[in-house]
């Protein structure tokens, strides 16, 4: 698909990811789209006169094409939500963004992946605890992912970019600037070794409604969010909210009972809406991310047993063979079943002993 088309249809008020994949559908691509008459767009149940209208106008064309010049000019990655690159695990968010704008060099679908987020006025004991994590999750290969912003934001990037660890800044404004400023030193150097990711074009500035939908890309991006410091109300517990309500996993570390930024943390494990774990081994363990040569080290199966696969089953156990351990979306994506589908040949290999199920919806060999 052409770019510039991509950034157009973002563009027209009243189009959203829903209502985009059902244009899809209807005309298979986005320049038949733009090239559609206005009998044709009538014809579409759920798309507004206005919309109608808004397409046949194409006054979205020129801001399109000019935000087009201005990602080649800068060396910005446009991500359609169809391309490989496009995060995967994002993908598969309700919600999720049509269009994605990298400046970069990172893989987003690494098979590890970590949010941490917190409050913006970290103590001594959050810096401390966040910059084991990171020091402690290193080893693990994982994909860090955050918001830049100031606390405990800003140490997890400041921490992850001190032990090489690839990590993602997700921005609530353009690719344009740097909020706050005073980061854009460290901004620089996550680009070095990740990536600034953001859904709003150039000249979109840091204004406050922004950041709860930054915040659901910080979720959607990982298996697992982490919140080390947080009051009772604030954005680290948003995202934390989404994250859950997306089925992904959710760590908060303990606090004091009379500290304000623990507040938060403490009411997540109260609730059960996040896992509580004290340093980074805890949440290795959690998430069962061994290392490489352990994770692809032979499952010790009976033969006898794999002779009994049928097709489907053989298909499911000889990638997690080759890949040592998947979450539930790429094997989905792989085989390109229904979720009923590939839910009952999980439960049968389950049953025969041949994998195992981990949190996260991550599965492995025995």
């Amino acid at each position: 698909m052409n770019a510039i088309e991509q950034i157009a249809i973002t563009k027209i008020k009243g189009i959203g990811p829903k209502s985009c994949k059902l244009l899809l559908a209807y005309f298979g691509s986005l320049h038949a789209l733009f090239q559609s008459s206005r009998s044709q767009l009538n014809a579409i149940p759920g798309i507004s006169k206005q919309v109608v209208e808004t397409i046949l106008s194409k006054k979205y064309m020129q801001e399109a094409e000019s935000e087009y010049r201005f990602a080649e000019k800068h060396g910005i990655d446009v991500l359609w939500f169809e391309d490989e690159r496009y995060p995967r695990r994002l993908r598969n968010c309700d919600d999720a963004p049509l269009l994605l704008f990298s400046k970069g060099k990172v893989d987003y679908n690494k098979q590890k992946v970590v949010s941490v987020v917190g409050t913006r006025n970290a103590t001594n004991y959050g810096r401390k605890l966040t910059e084991e994590l990171l020091g402690g999750i290193g080893r693990a290969e994982v994909l860090v992912c955050s918001g830049l912003a100031f606390g405990i934001d800003i140490i997890a990037h400041k921490a992850a970019n001190s032990h090489n660890i690839p990590n993602v800044a997700v921005l609530g404004h353009g690719l344009d600037r740097i909020y706050p400023y005073e980061h854009r030193e460290e901004a620089l150097r996550i680009m070095e070794n990740g990536s600034l990711l953001s859904e709003f074009t150039s000249g979109t500035k840091p204004d406050k409604t922004n950041f709860p939908m930054r915040n659901r890309i910080i979720a959607g991006l990982a298996d697992v969010t982490v919140v080390v410091e947080a009051a009772d109300k604030g954005g680290a517990l948003i995202t934390a909210d989404i994250a859950n309500s997306y089925n992904r996993d959710v760590c908060a570390y303990p606090g004091n009972v009379d500290q304000p930024y623990s507040n938060g943390c403490n009411q997540l494990i109260q609730m059960h809406q996040a896992h509580l774990i004290r340093n980074s081994k805890d949440l290795m363990q959690l998430m069962r991310w061994e290392s490489p040569t352990e994770s692809k080290k032979d499952s010790g199966v009976q033969l006898s047993m794999l002779q009994d696969l049928n097709t489907d089953e053989e298909k499911v156990f000889s990638f997690l063979k080759d890949a040592g351990q998947a979450l539930i979306d790429e094997l989905a994506n792989y085989c390109d079943w229904p979720q009923s589908k590939l839910a009952i040949v999980l439960l049968e290999l389950e049953l025969k002993g041949l994998i195992q199920s981990l949190p996260g919806k991550l599965y492995k060999l025995p």
